[in-house]
């Protein structure tokens, strides 16, 4: 080997072993941060023009990555966010049925009510019995239009956090695409771009908690990204994704659609629904969990409207609200009426702070005087109260659309509607256990194949500070030799 070669080889050595330093440094600054990948130096060997080695170059800077653990990651981030939304609204519905021992639940209300109804039926001529039932019907009431007030309340919440969605989908977009250009861009001229990866597979992680995706590499870094569902959601540029929010919600309101590149994804008339992210559960949440807990509270108030209604003791068979009264008249079990619980209230006439009467409770009439069970008005008469009594515990038909069994007493489906909702935030609950475990090693996994350990790294520094030293004892040689020479040659 000429001395002019050795130069080279220890100049290159040099060069390289200095930005192998640099890497290091840079993967020690950035282990702790969120989503850096280990960097390394690509080299390679030098050769003269006749054929020699001549030294090192560095050829790039090439980042660790794990595709497969990387798409694992933004599937099951998507998974648990949507199972956990769902838990979130889930739970807030659960505050109809509030602490068991408390007995604030629909459900509990109208044992209480029952209750009260089978001690007036003991002592029908007792006031003070009266006044009970009056207050347990009213509370009834009460927590079948509270219930219903929390549940869209619940659904609107719902219909903004998904325009709150919508808008953190776009500005992500937005920003996916200022990296992804630089990175095209940067490939083309041999730039390094290992920063700007990582930068863009943070935004894709945060991207999949909003809204399940899946993604295609292309040449030159490029990527391209699709929902889960196949909807072009990026390519070379952001698509556009629109949802028009709707600010006040009741029982017959419909939200309105996500719409991404012309197609909707979620909410109603979805051709191409997602079925992952934050944007699909507030969309089942609003859409599907909270509207079938509603219709299970309007089939409680309507199966309560058809128990207490009355019926005209002159012409059997004709029948009228009476105790309860809802907006209209009690609908078939083949519809379910949507909102009734919200109007549900107990018929003034039986309420002495309004004019009415505690014995119309006892003796019917609350319809009018055809519809007096009791025209004698026989303070010991009980037929009536044992009638509504049965009535709780009476099988009758409900609507098959709330998932429930339609052929049941009004206890029991008021009953089942708690169970219903219990058990769903129970499953829901250890879904989102189970995904957060899975979430959990899939990043730890892809940590530890990518991520920076700084053990490593300072083993490899210390390793590249003896080459270091290796190249520069091979410069002092180099010069000890060429001074040689030149006093050999004077």
């Amino acid at each position: 080997m000429s001395l002019s070669v050795a130069l080279q080889v220890a100049q290159s050595a040099l060069a390289a072993r200095q930005t192998e330093s640099s890497v290091i440094a840079r993967n020690i600054a950035g282990a702790q941060e969120p989503g850096f990948s280990k960097k390394s130096v690509q080299l390679s060997t030098m050769y003269t023009s006749s054929g020699q080695a001549g030294g090192l170059k560095v050829n790039g800077i090439a980042r660790l990555s794990d595709s497969a653990l990387y798409s694992s990651l933004l599937s099951s981030t998507s998974v648990g966010t949507s199972q956990q939304t769902v838990l979130d609204g889930m739970t807030r519905l659960a505050e109809t049925i509030g602490d068991t021992e408390l007995e604030t639940s629909p459900a509990a209300k109208l044992g209480q009510l029952k209750l009260s109804l089978q001690n007036y039926a003991s002592d029908p001529n007792n006031v003070v019995m009266a006044q009970d039932a009056l207050l347990n019907a009213k509370n009834m009431a009460d927590s079948l239009r509270s219930s219903t007030e929390l549940v869209q309340d619940v659904r609107a919440t719902a219909d903004a956090d998904m325009a709150t969605s919508v808008r953190e989908i776009n500005s992500l977009l937005g920003k996916l695409e200022d990296l992804n250009s630089v990175i095209v861009k940067g490939t083309q001229s041999g730039a390094d771009v290992t920063d700007a990866l990582d930068s863009r597979d943070q935004v894709l992680l945060s991207l999949s908690e909003e809204i399940g995706i899946s993604t295609l590499s292309r040449a030159n870094g490029d990527v391209v990204v699709y929902t889960d569902s196949g909807v072009t959601l990026f390519e070379t540029t952001a698509r556009s994704v629109t949802f028009e929010p709707t600010i006040t919600y009741d029982a017959n309101t419909s939200g309105n659609a996500v719409i991404v590149d012309g197609v909707p994804v979620a909410g109603p008339g979805a051709v191409m629904p997602i079925s992952s992210g934050r944007l699909h559960g507030l969309a089942e949440l609003r859409d599907d969990t909270a509207v079938t807990y509603q219709d299970q509270l309007d089939e409680i108030a309507r199966g309560l409207i058809e128990a207490f209604q009355e019926e005209d003791q002159t012409t059997p068979g004709v029948f009228q609200q009476g105790l309860f009264l809802g907006t209209g008249t009690p609908i078939p079990p083949s519809t379910v009426p949507s909102g009734i619980a919200a109007d549900i209230r107990v018929n003034p006439n039986a309420d002495p702070d309004q004019g009415g009467s505690l014995d119309a409770i006892r003796d019917g009439g609350l319809a009018g005087a055809a519809f007096n069970y009791n025209p004698a008005g026989n303070a010991g008469f009980s037929d009536r109260l044992q009638e509504l009594v049965t009535a709780f515990d009476t099988p009758r038909t409900f609507a098959s659309s709330v998932e429930l069994d339609p052929d049941a007493s009004l206890s029991s489906f008021a009953a089942s509607s708690v169970s219903w909702l219990e058990s769903g935030r129970k499953a829901m609950t250890s879904n989102v256990e189970i995904q957060s475990v899975i979430v959990g090693r899939t990043a730890e996994n892809l940590n530890n194949t990518t991520g920076v350990n700084i053990d490593e790294e300072m083993t490899l520094l210390l390793e590249i500070e003896r080459a270091y030293s290796a190249a520069s004892r091979l410069i002092t040689a180099v010069d000890s030799m060429l001074d040689d020479l030149l006093m050999a040659t004077r």
